[in-house]
């Protein structure tokens, strides 16, 4: 009995090697299938191999979690959304009526004055009180004046439709329609074309900046902001989440009061590095009476045109301030030469005489207007349009 018990000893103690062996080779072979990259078109684990939370469980026990810190491999971030800005001839068409809203007092008054009948000395002076009232200015009234005289005296029309088309003619001529109100937007020579945008404090110009990004990605172009603007703490973040909203960069410095001038050149440099169509560089709003505010502007054109000419410098001004706007034009004009301007607020006056009145003092015409708060309130100007919208 002694020799049986001690062989049964024996067997048990290497039956329980052998099984020990047998084990740790399993869960090797096991840990081996765990780390091996699946093989291609092997499946994947099955429903029944996943724990609740959509992990994968032990083999031992599939619909556990396991307890190590699984390898996490980073998905890639949604892209944000972009919008899709609303195409120019739209807003057109759709602006029309503010614009005719804005300006009915003007079109109404001066239609009611010339289809009243023969007119005396005092009408006709209240013709004029009328455009003056509108800001035309002196010299474009006394003229559209003495131009209406002539035709009333020869024609001898008083009916209302007569006189809507002569009125229409005689605007449309001071609005001018041969002025070359397109925008430099497309590639000059092999390089972005180069926008500067300049305005006094108010006006909504890093607005208007954005808002013009949003009516050349809606043509097509490819755009790059260049936030040089950076006295106004927000101004740069402003610009930005308006170039993010339709897929544009935004150039920046992080640090504020950062030379204005630098941040413009490296814009200018990033958007020919990116073979953009159009570089626009908004600048820091700034009184006309503050020299050395207005010379750091002259730099920082001068900066720019170390490395590419500018091709457009529009002058954003805020409609309602009428006549005043055109002191502040003529000495935008004087540092950095105004191509185009910019009319913010057209919807908030009647006074759409000022259209006429900065084209003619500067020589320069009105490109853009603005007539509203959405972000595609912002149209080109067309002349026929804005003096139908008058007479409507």
């Amino acid at each position: 009995m002694t020799y049986v018990g001690i062989a049964v000893a024996v067997l048990v103690v290497v039956g329980g090697v052998i099984l020990g062996l047998l084990r740790g080779r399993g869960r090797a072979s096991v840990e081996d299938e765990r780390e091996a990259p699946p093989l291609p078109g092997s499946p994947g684990p099955s429903d029944a191999d996943l724990a609740p939370d959509g992990s994968i469980g032990t083999i031992e026990h599939p619909g556990e979690v396991v307890e190590e810190e699984p390898e996490v491999v980073a998905a890639p971030a949604p892209a944000p959304s972009v919008e899709t800005p609303e195409a120019p001839a739209g807003r057109l068409r759709r602006l029309r009526a503010r614009l005719a809203r804005s300006n009915s007092a003007l079109g109404k008054g001066l239609l009611a004055l010339l289809a009243g009948g023969s007119l005396d000395e005092a009408g006709w002076e209240e013709v004029e009180d009328t455009l003056l009232a509108a800001d035309l200015g002196v010299a474009a009234t006394t003229e559209l004046v003495a131009a209406l005289r002539t035709r009333v005296a020869v024609e001898g029309a008083t009916d209302e439709a007569s006189v809507r088309r002569m009125l229409r003619e005689e605007l449309l001529r001071l609005v001018d329609p041969s002025m070359d109100r397109s925008l430099a937007d497309d590639r000059v020579d092999g390089r972005p074309a180069c926008i500067l945008v300049v305005g006094v404090n108010g006006t909504g110009k890093t607005t208007t900046v954005g808002k013009l990004a949003r009516v050349l990605v809606a043509q097509d172009k490819d755009v790059v902001l260049g936030a040089a603007d950076t006295f106004r703490a927000a101004a740069a973040d402003q610009l930005e989440t308006w170039g993010g909203r339709v897929g544009v960069p935004t150039i920046r410095s992080e640090r504020d009061g950062a030379d204005p001038a630098a941040v413009a050149f490296d814009a200018v440099k990033a958007a020919a590095e990116l073979e953009a169509d159009v570089v626009i560089v908004d600048t820091a709003g700034r009184l006309q009476n503050k020299v050395g505010l207005m010379d750091e502007l002259g730099k920082v054109k001068r900066v720019i045109e170390k490395q590419s000419p500018v091709d457009e410098v529009l002058l954003v001004l805020d409609a309602t301030t009428g006549q005043n706007g055109m002191r502040q034009a003529e000495v935008f004009g004087e540092v950095v030469g105004i191509t185009g301007i910019v009319l913010t607020k057209l919807d908030g006056t009647a006074k759409g005489g000022i259209v006429v009145a900065v084209q003619r003092g500067l020589g320069v015409p009105v490109k853009l207007v603005g007539l509203g708060e959405g972000p595609d309130d912002l149209a080109p100007f067309d002349p026929e349009a804005f003096v139908d919208a008058i007479l409507d």
